[in-house]
């Protein structure tokens, strides 16, 4: 892939002999309604602790035109290689640098990523840096740890508007000069420029006043719920300001959303981007709501952890994106006003999930990552990174204490605002707020890999008086190829004891909190303590471990799981059934049953769309191949049956309607969709929106129901980047060769589309059904792999590899495959990452899909 692998070695290098003082940048983009290049030019000032000393800085661009160091011009051609200038012979103190360069817009989601809207044909950019791509925008010395002011001047076309992270200043016959920046990391830098329509507001607290805005292209602006994302970024401040005890960093906050975003947000200072596919078009449920509502105060929250205080290396991503996570659920927990006071039960549910299915892969690693090069930290944006981190941070707070946490934590912002750290920083402040010696708990929930396994072992009498209660905890042996060995460690749990009430309710009647400890752990109970119907270990959520229900419980939670009076104890048991599927411990079909007798019971809409989703991957993969049939049509029906019982235009229904569409199979359930498109056929009270009508489409092009005519005919009703995306989608999940070959040409032979239009075409590629059609695609994907990986930008690159590897050819061929490939191709540290990850799926598959051929 383009560009030099910065190692660590080199970045500490660096940072000892500079300290840089600030960049001015000025960037012509007068011709970016055309595309192509753009003039950039990078004047930066930095301080040299040697004379004679020599080092570099980063570029990535197509030519560099002028190298300028303390007067003296350089032969661009001679210094400028790859992604770096090398710098030679520099003064003790200051050095002043001029770079002009050509550099290249992108349609990969890296650096200035350029795109044209179909429904105005004009183009809209906006810049992503994490991890290094500032250098695809202006020369910069690419590391978190050095530290500078940044000011823009950009040249716009006439009438466009343009943002930065300091205050839009008014343009000057079409120049916007803007303040410098405070200090900060050159990846949290950002310009967004184009004719985008924008809603302003400000937040106002005592005294505080911040200018808001909220930005969108004008094709989405019908569609933009600005005050409901104002109040929930007035709740965030809230609630950040009081627990931080540091009021906001920066002059002004702006939320931009942004086309073809790659991830969901990016924390830029002052000027946060977001995907826009969080401006909804159509109907969806509460769930998507809150989700959008974390992400936006995960970035939030980012302003001071990452941004005001910054992580020294990226070993410490996890703690920048942990922290973010952690406290954005907080907020929305707890947070006076909250619409999602349950968010801890979507984290359960969701977050966590990643996070176990993330833990048990060989590529598992601490939390606390050993971040050798830019390559390793590019592949870390992973379940650990993010959610077992912030699962390990919630059980840190249980340990600490909430109150002494956040004493901490404000503690640190003040001692290191617009610095960087590292964790021994934040532990250490901890320590002195909570009294507690961190040591052996950072070593053994940050500095080794893997998870625990928590069980009850419950003794009682003839008349059913609990006469012992121990909680065992195992460490699996960790997945082949993983570094590292299994370690027992130390969780604050809370134990749960279930009753059913009068009316089948289990209720919650005691709980025990506690610290559990080696492979041992006495819970000690008042005398003549009798057993309840159900006993949950870390009830509430506390810790990270996977937990695993006693047989007498085991058998009350089958019978009445949806009974739960309470949401998180039933996500946990979900959560619990899930992973106990996952690892061959209950049969695909025993799965499916449980879901089927409890998910209509569930209220809570987040839970559902997950039940949904899980129970399709299972019978897709982990289901007996002779058996899967009859799963899947059994899981139709009921859905169908589902959706035809569910409230008229709530939540469920649309969430039924979905599931539904996603496995229709028979003549008569595909006729329905059909008709529901045509309107031939109505279920009371179901929209059939924009967005729903290209999930039927989608549906019917893989099975076979609709042609390019009729996929064509869809797009003419819906000319907009989503339809276009959700055409391609459709195109490629034809169930005919020349559509596969086709949709593989377009992704691996030519290098063309965009990185939302990519992600489309491979999302139709691979369909469940369409095993044998694609069965050939295996060998195709082991030839061309390593190609795309060394030439492609990384987040298109990574796209193909995941996405294309052969993970429905559930064999020991594949396995095979895989192995000789990478014993042959030697492919570097990402990529067999990447591969040993996706083959590590198929491995899980071949032991679930014996499993459930066990119990048939």
């Amino acid at each position: 892939m383009p560009g030099t692998n910065l190692t660590r070695e080199e970045a500490q290098r660096r940072a000892e002999l500079l300290s840089v003082d600030s960049y001015a940048i000025e960037l012509d983009l007068s011709g970016a309604q055309e595309g192509g290049t753009y003039r950039s030019v990078t004047t930066v000032r930095f301080d040299s602790a040697e004379a004679g000393a020599q080092t570099f800085i980063d570029l990535v661009a197509p030519a560099v035109h002028e190298v300028v160091l303390n007067g003296t011009a350089l032969d661009a051609a001679a210094v400028f290689a790859d992604s770096r200038i090398a710098l030679a012979g520099l003064e003790a103190g200051p050095n002043e640098l001029k770079v002009v360069a050509d550099c290249a817009y992108t349609n990969t989601g890296e650096g200035l990523h350029r795109f044209v809207d179909p429904v105005d044909d004009q183009a809209y950019l906006y810049t992503q840096f994490e991890v290094p791509d500032a250098r695809r925008v202006f020369a910069s010395f690419e590391q978190p740890d050095l530290k500078a002011t940044f000011q823009f001047t950009v040249k716009a076309p006439s009438g466009w508007t343009v943002i930065s992270n300091s205050p839009t200043p008014e343009p000057t016959d079409d120049v916007w000069v803007f303040e410098p920046t405070p200090r900060i990391s050159s990846y949290i830098t950002a310009l967004i420029v184009g004719p985008y329509h924008s809603v302003h507001s400000v937040y106002e607290k005592d005294g505080q006043s911040v200018p808001l805005g909220i930005y969108c292209r004008p094709s989405l602006a019908e569609f933009l719920d600005a005050d409901e994302i104002f109040d929930v970024t007035r709740q965030g401040f809230d609630w950040f300001q009081e627990k931080f005890d540091y009021d906001y960093p920066f002059a002004k906050y702006d939320q931009l959303f942004v086309p073809e975003f790659n991830a969901g947000a990016m924390e830029n200072a002052g000027a946060v981007t977001i995907r826009d596919q969080y401006v909804f078009r159509s109907k969806v449920t509460d769930a998507a709501y809150e989700v959008r509502a974390e992400t936006i105060l995960h970035e939030l929250a980012h302003m001071w952890f990452g941004d005001l205080v910054t992580m020294e290396w990226w070993n410490d991503l996890w703690l920048n994106e942990s922290f973010a996570t952690y406290t954005s659920i907080a907020c929305q927990a707890y947070a006076p006003g909250s619409k999602w006071p349950h968010a801890w039960t979507t984290f359960a549910n969701s977050m966590k999930t990643w996070a176990y299915r993330q833990d048990q892969l060989p590529s598992t690693h601490p939390i606390m990552a050993d971040i050798r090069d830019l390559d390793d930290v590019l592949v870390n944006f992973d379940g650990i990174t993010y959610a077992k981190g912030a699962s390990v941070l919630k059980q840190l707070v249980a340990y600490v204490g909430m109150d002494e946490f956040f004493q901490g934590v404000q503690a640190y912002f003040k001692a290191h605002a617009f610095g960087n750290t590292r964790l021994s920083d934040l532990l250490g402040a901890l320590e002195r707020t909570s009294g507690r010696d961190l040591t052996a708990w950072s070593k053994a929930w940050l500095e080794t890999a893997g998870i625990n396994i928590l069980r009850p072992e419950i003794e009682v009498d003839g008349e059913g008086v609990i006469t012992s209660f121990t909680v065992l905890q195992e460490a699996p042996a960790l997945p082949a190829g993983a570094q590292g060995e299994p370690t027992l460690r130390p969780h604050r749990i809370a134990i749960g004891f279930y009753e059913l009430d009068e009316t089948g309710k289990l209720v919650r009647t005691d709980r025990i909190e506690l610290d559990v400890d080696g492979a041992r752990t006495a819970v000690e109970l008042p005398a003549g303590t009798r057993r309840p119907a159900v006993v949950l270990l870390n009830d509430d959520d506390l810790s990270y471990a996977k937990v695993r229900l006693d047989e007498e419980s085991l058998k009350v939670v089958t019978a009445h799981l949806g009974d739960f009076a309470e949401s998180l104890p039933r996500a946990l048991c979900w959560a619990s059934a899930w992973d106990m599927t996952r690892d061959g411990e209950l049969a695909t079909r025993d799965y499916l049953a449980l879901v089927l007798s409890g998910i209509a019971k569930e209220s809570d809409i987040g839970v559902v769309q997950s039940l949904h989703r899980q129970v399709k991957l299972a019978l897709e993969l982990y289901a007996a191949p002779d058996w899967r049939e009859t799963g899947l049509a059994r899981w139709t029906e009921a859905a169908l049956e589902q959706l035809r019982a569910a409230a008229p235009g709530g939540d469920h229904q649309l969430a039924w309607a979905r599931a539904f569409a996603a496995t229709a199979r028979t003549d008569a359930q595909l006729d329905l969709l059909q008709g529901l498109l045509d309107g031939t056929e109505a279920v009371d009270g179901l929209a059939v929106d924009t967005e729903l009508r290209w999930a039927f489409v989608e549906r019917l092009a893989a099975t076979g129901r609709l042609d390019e005519k009729a996929i064509a005919a869809e797009l003419e009703r819906d000319r907009t980047a989503a339809g276009e995306r959700h055409a391609a989608t459709a195109r490629a999940a034809r169930p005919t060769a020349e559509a596969k070959a086709e949709a593989w040409a377009s992704v691996v032979e030519g290098d063309t589309l965009p990185n939302a239009v990519q992600e489309a075409v491979i999302g139709g590629f691979v369909q469940f059904e369409q095993r044998e059609l694609l069965a050939p695609y295996t060998e195709k994907f082991f030839a061309s792999v390593k190609g795309v990986w060394e030439s492609r930008s990384h987040e298109i690159a990574q796209q193909i590899a995941t996405g294309l590897y052969p993970s429905l050819q559930v064999s020991q061929a594949t396995l095979d495959t895989t192995d000789a490939w990478l014993t042959s191709a030697s492919p570097n540290a990402a990529l067999r990452r990447l591969i040993s990850e996706s083959r590590a799926g198929v491995e899980r598959a071949l032991r679930a899909q014996e499993a459930d051929a066990a119990t048939s």
